[in-house]
């Protein structure tokens, strides 16, 4: 069972900080807060060894975590590339149903459901596009995603611990990188926890990118209360289109943000297929969003892209 969202999001906002350990003794509230993302490898490596396998295995691959919590569904945070150094950072965050259980090898073995997965997708994209991109992708189970479609996923609770948590998480990255530019990356319910965040980030979050968005907490992109850029894809046999645009007595999240009328920037999404094929290698969504993250304003099919 996992933990109930607004307990989870307070320890998933201690996470996304880097604070795997308790802080020493008498340290202060700024020494705590200066935590720096690189200087977290070491203690939650020494975590998931301590947890044995698959974890354990992963760190022995070199692969680096800001974050890692083996109960309940579990919290993982995986860093590809050089987080130190970047000047573009883009964040993926999953929806229902993603846990650590199912990270790396993805909902129901399938690898393309894995956060892993996309994010390494995304990462070698950006790399394959521009080999000199100094560019970092997080891969942010930061939060507790609904179990399933039902009446939790109807609902905003889980979405709003995410949301508090992404916002902790986009402050410390501009502290700790204030000339890069952030990327928010949401997959299905993922799209409810970036609108929910969207009024409290930085500015350096320059874009906000759905992908099969279930809804953003608004009827209108001009809703959301940022500067930063609204994109959706919306792949013609999703099953997400399906769902009802409505918000009544606390369920639904409003128009999907797909939808004409919320006003969000199409993304190209030839080659997706399902509701999880946003981010699969040779994808026009995923080269899109490459694109995106690497400060195109116009990362359309067939059409030539404006870098910011």
């Amino acid at each position: 069972m996992g933990w109930r969202p607004a307990v989870r999001g307070a320890v998933a906002g201690l996470l996304a900080l880097g604070l795997m350990v308790p802080p020493p003794a008498g340290a202060s509230e700024v020494a705590v807060a200066r935590a720096g993302f690189v200087e977290a490898y070491p203690p939650v490596a020494a975590a998931m060894r301590a947890a044995g396998a698959p974890y354990a295995d992963w760190v022995a691959a070199g692969r680096s975590f800001l974050a890692f919590d083996p109960h309940g569904d579990g919290l993982a945070v995986e860093v590809l590339g050089d987080l130190g150094s970047a000047d573009r950072i883009a964040v993926l965050v999953p929806g229902v149903d993603s846990t650590l259980r199912d990270f790396d090898r993805g909902l129901g073995g399938v690898r393309r459901r894995a956060p892993a997965a996309q994010a390494r997708a995304l990462y070698d994209e950006i790399r394959a596009t521009r080999p000199g991109a100094r560019v970092a992708v997080l891969a942010w189970l930061g939060y507790d995603p609904p179990n399933g479609l039902g009446r939790a996923a109807a609902r905003s609770e889980h979405a709003r611990a995410g949301a508090d948590a992404m916002v902790e998480l986009t402050r410390t990255l501009t502290r700790h990188r204030p000339d890069a530019t952030v990327t928010l990356v949401g997959h299905s319910y993922g799209a409810l926890v970036v609108g929910l965040a969207a009024p409290e980030v930085p500015p350096q979050v320059t874009d906000l990118v759905t992908l099969a968005g279930i809804g953003m907490g608004v009827d209108r992109a001009a809703d959301l209360g940022t500067g930063a850029r609204v994109w959706a894809a919306e792949a013609p046999d999703d099953w997400i289109r399906r769902l009802p645009p409505v918000r009544v007595f606390g369920f639904g999240h409003g128009v999907r943000p797909a939808s004409p009328e919320f006003g969000a920037r199409p993304l190209p999404v030839d080659g997706v297929t399902g509701h999880d094929g946003y981010l699969v290698p040779g994808s026009a969504t995923l080269h899109a969003t490459a694109l995106v993250t690497l400060g195109a304003t116009r990362p359309t099919s067939g059409t030539a892209v404006t870098p910011r």
